[in-house]
């Protein structure tokens, strides 16, 4: 099948495909990989039947069979009337990412490649004869798979070298290695060492994702690596086309002028929050800044609607929805599992939790078990520094936070609870500075506080790391195959 695909007045894009996508879904990421589209669009065709008018594609069978013109709209959602000159901001939203296709479609290559390849395949469909890939070859394949690959992740994992190679022995058998049980390995190898010096060419283009593992002097290696470690789409993604530096830090300062106001113009902030995402994100993981001065340059992050915003822009996910629909599905067995762990006089602390729901058993209350409970439960953990309780007559909030490098602070009057009867207000707290406050609940706070962390790109608290990778993976379902030992039993033990 050939596409002509008009991304722009200025871009007009010929595709050659073999076979004709399954689905409309299947066709956005064949050319989101292929042409590196990056936001949300929605895809138009020239109709035959409307006298090749462009009509929305929303059924691949109105597709034509053998050629095609399509365009693609990018859709603006993010973005309305507002005072600042919207042709400054991105056409896209920068939440927006291509996440890694499965399975991988192996772009097209060069011509006198493609050409090789199918006498090969031609060959091995008829005796079995596997081709004898040349260092030249090799090499252009190589190339333009590390292109394709580098679109979508410059640091992609080992199952996504996999499935490239599956993909790539799969379209062209002839490439499979003689006497290999999978027949992809040394491809996967070779796609590893390539992408490696791949990332020196978009280093040196100024790619973002790559110039902020620059180091100067001993090379470190392994976990210093800064790439996307809890399921972040968008980690450190490009700036906008056409914006400079210079742009950016000029609507940094509009932005920071504006929080200054008593009633600032929320949706300009959004639009400023949208259109300076990249330079934001490359501060925060390039220069690791103290929680004060990210304050200062950045006041309008750190509000309840902004740590949502920005927590969509790196995940694509609901941060409320996804973390408050989770819970609610896993506190009745959180319960339940806490119950049975209390049972002989053990966990004395986590048994002074679920008496607090004896007498109030609201909902709230039972999301505040379930999470105050949880590190609790999971033997070895320590929430001493991470959550604290600060009665509002007797303790000083400076006190309370001292030494909480990271955690939320819950305020109360009355009674002195394992799950306080009257909380006014709930923190987050981080290097013991609170960064939003006013939270309603400890639900919420706990949301907030997995929001701050996906925005500012900080480590999980190690004094309860398997809490909050079981908040990640099992209650937001944030790459929940990637569970380590301990939460994949967790999970189990609880949901079996």
């Amino acid at each position: 099948m050939l596409l002509r695909v008009i991304v722009s007045e200025t871009e007009i894009r010929r595709l050659p495909f073999e076979g004709t996508p399954s689905s409309v879904a299947e066709l956005h990421q064949m050319l989101r990989t292929n042409l590196g589209l990056m936001g949300r669009f929605i895809i138009q065709f020239e109709d035959p039947d409307f006298n090749n008018q462009l009509c929305n594609l929303t059924d691949i069978k109105d597709l034509p069979d053998e050629r095609a013109t399509l365009k693609v709209l990018f859709t603006a959602d993010d973005f309305s009337d507002s005072t600042l000159d919207t042709s400054s901001l991105p056409s896209v939203s920068s939440g927006d990412a291509v996440k890694w296709p499965d399975p991988f479609p192996i772009p097209q290559f060069s011509h006198d490649v493609e050409l090789q390849l199918r006498d090969s395949n031609y060959r091995y469909t008829k005796d079995g004869t596997v081709m004898v890939v040349p260092k030249r070859l090799k090499t252009d394949i190589l190339d333009i798979l590390a292109d394709s690959m580098s679109k979508i992740t410059a640091y992609p994992e080992r199952d996504h070298y996999e499935s490239v190679a599956k993909a790539l022995v799969k379209k062209h058998p002839c490439l499979r290695e003689p006497g290999s049980e999978k027949g992809w390995y040394s491809w996967f190898h070779s796609l590893k060492y390539k992408l490696g010096n791949y990332r020196q060419k978009l280093s040196a283009a100024g790619c973002p994702e790559v110039v902020i593992n620059k180091r100067k002097g001993r090379c470190l290696k392994g976990k210093c690596v800064k790439k996307s470690k809890k399921g972040e789409v968008n980690y450190c993604p490009d700036p906008p086309e056409g914006q400079c530096p210079e742009n950016m830090e000029e609507k940094r300062q509009i932005m920071e002028a504006e929080m200054q106001k008593r009633d600032p113009d929320q949706q300009l902030l959004e639009n400023l929050m949208v259109a300076t995402f990249s330079q934001r994100r490359m501060e925060i993981i390039g220069d690791q800044p103290l929680i004060t001065d990210l304050i200062s340059r950045w006041p309008a992050l750190f509000h309840e609607r902004q740590i949502v915003a920005e927590f969509r822009r790196v995940t694509t996910l609901d941060l409320l929805e996804s973390f408050l629909e989770g819970l609610d599905g896993l506190v009745p067995r959180l319960l339940e599992a806490y119950k049975a762990a209390t049972k002989y006089g053990k966990k004395q602390s986590l048994k002074n939790i679920l008496d607090c729901l004896v007498r109030d058993d609201t909902n709230e209350r039972r999301r505040a078990a379930a999470l105050l409970g949880l590190p609790l439960y999971i033997t070895g953990e320590d929430p001493s520094n991470v959550i604290r309780m600060c009665d509002s007559h007797a303790d000083s909030p400076d006190e309370a936070m001292k030494g909480m490098q990271l955690g939320i602070l819950v305020g109360y009057e009355g009674e002195r609870r394992a799950i306080p009867n009257e909380i006014f207000n709930v923190a987050v707290v981080v290097e013991e500075t609170i960064v939003v406050h006013n939270i309603k609940d400890v639900a919420h706070g706990f949301a907030m506080l997995m929001g701050v962390i996906y925005s500012v790109n900080l480590e999980y608290p190690y004094a309860m790391k398997y809490s909050f990778e079981f908040l990640q993976r099992v209650v937001m379902r944030i790459k929940p195959d990637k569970a380590s030992a301990r939460v994949h039993g967790l999970r189990n033990r609880i949901l079996k």
